[in-house]
């Protein structure tokens, strides 16, 4: 698994060639050919490529900061008078980066260019007081347009002309006055020019700083730092003060209605000084009430009794209910890390906020944090194992009018994605060039994409990564696309057979249109060679692992239907690969999981297409460390190795925490939520239960039901979370979701994170659920 990659092709009168790192390629020859490659990690530094700083940006001068690594202060809520933007706001403050210069400069704003395929817009952008919000301007006469983004969903910033817009885009611009910054889930890069080059290093680093220390926050932190923005939002008139009326517009900002006589009383029984305005101590004092959780008052008393406090000895037996391992020295472990006042520490106690920071922190988490490493073995043959695979790679959008974008392979592979494709033809000046064909998509240079791949293949994983290439090229071009692959690959690319492996006897070229295959290309292949299907029995009676055939959906379900279990006998030993069907003008995608159920190893998807297809494919490798292999159950393996285990899942579902607010324009508009169970493996374990939803409550709606449900084959299922908003009157709006693997899930009372529909994060949204597993 580690030590090669693969090149694939078929003869057909299309040409697909897969490549991995190192690569290998195969080939079939019908109207174009495929030809399949893997890179693996240059083996004289194979962590090289998992270092943040791509090869292609830019270095960023450190520079010094007035504070130590441990300066930085905990969030909390309260505010005190406003200071001017260069002395920095009091997020900043309380998270011990209020000195910082970079933050000051990003706090007062500068004029940017934003660079597009249109042109460079100047606009300008400014770091709001929350510390994590970046407002952009830009004014038309009298109007005025603005977009923001949150540095919460940034995943990289890069110094220099890094992206494909930049270096197509920004010429004109010096090269170290640009950066990028990219984003998780489907927001496209954002391409920025700055007028000097101190500028654009500050704001890089700025940017940088306060990601880490965004990224290092505890579930209690980001959840008061949300309660403090709202209140930043709320305060009209800016005067570090809350009169009622504000108070009440921030109960709608955070998706809470709240009755007014109650709200009301809170108020009054916060405003000590009894002048109508809550401020410092007093806005504290509400935010406290406001985020408390009965439920884990209640949870919290059942074991720590009447004394309020839990002794190791409590915690471990809360422990042990969860299915843990419950040991004295665990529960005195978890107290010394969770625990927040100093002298309960000491003496070995548990207060209900050290309670409450422990269960929202990962070890609450309902995914098991064992399987956030690689943990399962690897160096089974490939198609022991399920592997990331994404379907016309190069798009943005969809298939007929989209975009091309060299982001988009970096954003599968960013996601863990190691098969992806491009689709290969002739382009001018005898460079090949990547794009949907005969279609309105645009087109990028096959020599950039490989550029993308080389650059970014092996900073999420380190296993091989499998180059699908669907070659429509003519001889000439073929043979250009190799020394590229060559030249910019290198040693990644594997070329020769590995020690002991027999590769197979490759295709011979044929023609002059793409059915043949240029000698300079074909000498690629060594592994996974792309061969038309020969039919259940042949493939079976003469058995070529070293081969790989690809699969429309439409194929694929056919085969299963008619021949199941022969056909999972064929993939437990050899690779398969199925696409989605070409008519699809909007690149939606297909249900992937009736693929897994056969062991169908690269099931490709529309990777920018959201929906609950990509849900599936995240959750099903979020596993394994998110390295894009995922073994196989041994059933799938083996075929007559023995039957799954059943299981009777049960999930009572007990709270939500800080949904978000779907229309943010209508301040009455307050989510009435509920929450949808999914089940989605074998035919007879699919299955679909929900709570009643709750009116109004979009903050802490509380259900406190159980939804059960029999699970014949556990190993493949997959159970998606959803929150929706009720609507009686049309379809119920999408609010949140998470997926994971049955087998990746803890039972206990366990926090879900949600994610939005593109898959970016929804902190501080969260569910609280009890989850326990039994044999029937």
């Amino acid at each position: 698994m580690g030590e090669g990659g693969w090149l694939h092709g078929r003869a057909c009168k299309h040409t697909y060639t897969h490549v991995c790192a190192r690569t290998h390629v195969h080939m079939a020859a019908h109207t174009h050919t495929y030809v399949h490659a893997i890179l693996l990690p240059p083996p004289s530094d194979p962590k090289s490529l998992l270092q943040t700083q791509p090869p292609g940006s830019l270095p960023v001068p450190p520079r010094s900061s007035p504070h130590g690594p441990g300066s930085a202060g905990r969030l909390i809520c309260g505010r005190r008078a406003r200071p001017r933007p260069e002395q920095s706001g009091g997020v900043l403050k309380k998270l011990g980066l209020s000195e910082d210069e970079d933050l000051q400069l990003m706090l007062q704003g500068s004029l940017l260019l934003k660079v597009t395929s249109r042109r460079a817009k100047e606009r300008r952008y400014r770091l709001q007081e929350d510390g994590i919000t970046v407002v952009s301007e830009r004014r038309f006469g009298r109007m005025a347009s603005k977009h923001s983004f949150s540095v919460a969903h940034i995943v990289s910033v890069h110094r220099g002309h890094h992206s494909e817009g930049l270096r197509r885009y920004g010429c004109a611009i010096p090269e170290w006055n640009c950066f990028t910054i990219t984003f998780e889930g489907g927001r496209r890069n954002l391409d920025l020019g700055a007028r000097d080059e101190d500028v654009a290093l500050r704001w890089v680093r700025g940017l940088r700083t306060l990601r880490g220390r965004l990224r290092g926050m505890s579930q209690r932190e980001r959840l008061e730092h949300w309660i403090h923005g709202m209140l930043q939002r709320a305060d009209k008139d800016k005067d570090n003060r809350m009169c009622f009326q504000e108070v009440q517009i921030m109960l709608r900002m955070a998706n809470i209605h709240m009755d007014n006589a109650y709200a009301h009383q809170l108020f009054k029984e916060c405003d000590h000084s009894g002048d109508g305005r809550l401020e410092d101590q007093e806005l504290e004092d509400f935010c406290r009430r406001l985020l408390r959780r009965p439920e884990l008052e209640e949870l919290f008393g059942h074991y720590s009794g009447e004394d309020c406090v839990l002794s190791a000895e409590e915690l471990r037996d809360f422990l042990q209910d969860q299915g843990e391992e419950g040991t004295l020295h665990q529960a005195c472990a978890i107290i010394c890390a969770h625990e927040l006042n100093e002298k309960a520490r000491q003496q070995g106690l548990m207060t209900l906020d050290g309670f409450t920071m422990y269960l929202l922190s990962a070890a609450g988490d309902i995914l098991n944090q064992e399987h956030t490493e690689v943990h399962q073995d690897m160096s089974q043959p490939l198609c022991h194992y399920f592997i990331s695979s994404s379907h016309n790679t190069y798009l943005t959008r969809n298939q007929i009018g989209g975009t091309s974008s060299t982001e988009a392979y970096v954003r599968a592979l960013m996601m863990g994605c190691r098969c992806v494709e491009l689709d290969c033809w002739e382009g001018p000046d005898g460079e090949p060039i990547v794009c949907h064909g005969h279609t309105f998509t645009s087109k990028i240079l096959f020599r950039d994409v490989i550029e993308a791949i080389r650059d970014c293949a092996f900073k999420r994983s380190p296993y091989p990564v499998i180059l699908s290439l669907e070659n429509h090229c003519g001889v000439e071009q073929q043979a250009t696309m190799a020394r590229h692959m060559k030249a910019i690959l290198g040693d990644m690319l594997l070329t020769q057979p590995l020690e002991g492996q027999d590769p197979g006897v490759l295709p011979s070229p044929e023609a002059k249109d793409a059915s043949h295959v240029a000698p300079e290309l074909s000498a690629m292949v060594v592994y996974c060679q792309a061969t038309p299907f020969p039919g259940l029995a042949q493939a079976l009676q003469q058995p070529r692992p070293y081969e790989m055939s690809s699969f429309s959906e439409r194929k694929a379900r056919k085969l299963i239907k008619e021949a199941g279990p022969t056909f999972v006998h064929y993939t437990s030993r050899q690779l398969s690969r199925v696409y989605p069907l070409g008519l699809k003008m909007t690149s939606s995608n297909y249900n992937p999981q009736e693929m897994w159920n056969a062991g169908c190893q690269l099931v490709a998807l529309n990777f920018q297409t959201p929906g609950y297809e990509m849900d599936l494919n995240t959750g099903r490798f979020l596993g394994n460390g998110g390295c894009g292999y995922v073994l196989k159950p041994q059933f799938l393996r083996s075929p007559h190795s023995g039957s799954p285990h059943p299981l009777v899942l049960r999930i009572r579902v007990i709270t939500a925490q800080q949904l978000p607010k779907l229309n943010r324009e209508k301040l009455s508009s307050i989510v009435d939520p509920f929450v949808r169970v999914e089940i989605y493996g074998v035919t007879a374990d699919c299955s679909k239960q929900q709570t009643a939803y709750r009116s109004n409550n979009g903050f802490n709606p509380r259900w406190e039901e159980t939804l059960t449900f029999q699970l014949r084959v556990p190993e493949l299922a997959l159970v998606r979370f959803v929150v929706e908003d009720h609507d009686s009157t049309s379809c119920n709006d999408f609010v949140g979701q998470f997926t994971l693997p049955l087998g990746s899930m803890r039972e206990g009372y366990r926090h879900i994170h949600l994610l939005s529909k593109d898959g970016a994060s929804l902190a501080p949204a969260t569910l609280f659920v009890h989850v326990t597993c039994k044999r029937p």
